[in-house]
């Protein structure tokens, strides 16, 4: 029997013909659309494959389904969806990613460092600042020998790690149980918060020692999922344990950081500075604060914005659409039970 892989995405012509070429024995077909109704009823019907973002049809529509390709990498708009607690496959293009995300982070690491707000509205006022004023506002603080903490280190923090220690950082990290995943125990010198390998690159903690981590770091970058277990995790209480003084990057999703407790603590100069790539709500309304913080530096969702997207789903697409015809295990599937 043929697989039939259905995207709903937007993918040139040049590189579905590629995937075909890469997949062979796999019928490829592409019809954009932005809710189920959108593909018909037969279609669906013998779709065995669907790549998609945030749109999924009734399973009782889609039969022969047995697969799941999201074209994001954090699945929290599946929890509570009947995709979610049915028994399909859910992959996700993990690994597409951390390279650009990780030089978001470093750039918010030396943007805040050498303060790009105030360095932008100078430029926009057109104010040339005396040399007093620039000596009082403008001296960077220093990043060599300065402490990261990297809450969250899969692929994605093992990369911020690695241009961190390339500026002469500490780094501070945190996952779950404060064991090192096996993609990394070639690559990474690791000091387990034990005690053990202490001539390592970086400390290892698990999650229950947050806040002894938070109080050690002048820059945290939160960079976890977003699951039932890591909503809510900077609370009033863990954002309070933050360093005097430090700097806060959230690349991760809105839901993890309590951005009210957050703005209070900037705004009473506990921290330094923050620099927010994702909100609770996003769009971020017009009439937010963040907008309007002078020593917040706000963007549009984009740290994850990959330049290569295109070849590397491509990768992971065809390999994993190998992977199914041939009944192997496929690259980056999900774990219900985690969250991610």
């Amino acid at each position: 029997m043929s697989v039939n892989y259905l995207s709903t995405l937007t993918f040139d012509d040049e590189w579905l013909a590629a995937l075909r070429r890469r997949s062979p024995g796999v019928q490829i077909t592409q019809l954009p659309a932005e809710q189920a109704g959108d593909i018909p009823d037969r279609v669906w019907a013998d779709v065995d494959v669907l790549h998609t973002s945030t749109m999924f049809p009734d399973l009782t529509a889609a039969p022969r389904l047995r697969w799941v390709q999201l074209d994001t990498s954090g699945v929290d708009h599946l929890r509570g969806t009947p995709l979610w607690h049915s028994d399909l496959a859910i992959t996700t293009i993990g690994g597409v990613s951390p390279v650009p995300l990780a030089e978001y982070v470093m750039f918010a690491v030396l943007g805040s460092a050498h303060h790009l707000p105030a360095l932008l509205d100078a430029q926009n006022r057109h104010d040339w600042p005396t040399p007093a004023r620039r000596w009082q506002t403008m001296l960077p603080r220093p990043v060599a020998g300065a402490t990261i903490g990297i809450v969250g280190y899969g692929r994605i923090g093992r990369e911020i790690g690695r241009l961190a220690r390339a500026h002469g950082m500490q780094v501070l990290a945190v996952n779950r149980t404060g064991r090192l995943h096996p993609a990394a125990r070639d690559t990474d010198q690791v000091n387990f918060a034990s005690g053990d390998d202490s001539g390592a690159d970086i400390e290892l903690f698990a999650s229950n020692r947050l806040k002894e981590v938070l109080e050690r770091c002048d820059f945290v970058v939160i960079v976890v999922p977003l699951t039932e277990q890591t909503g809510g995790l900077l609370d009033r209480e863990m954002i309070a344990a933050i360093k005097p003084g430090a700097t806060l990057i959230n690349v991760s999703r809105g839901g993890i950081v309590n951005e009210s407790a957050l703005l209070e603590a900037l705004n009473s100069g506990a921290i330094s500075t923050v620099v927010l790539d994702v909100f609770e709500e996003e769009p971020l309304p017009p009439n937010s604060p963040w907008w309007s913080e002078p020593n917040a530096f706000v963007t549009p969702h984009v740290a994850g914005l990959a330049p290569r997207y295109a070849e590397q789903v491509l990768d992971i697409v065809a390999e994993n659409l190998n992977r199914f015809v041939a009944g192997k295990p496929l690259l980056n599937l999900v774990d219900r039970a985690r969250g991610y």
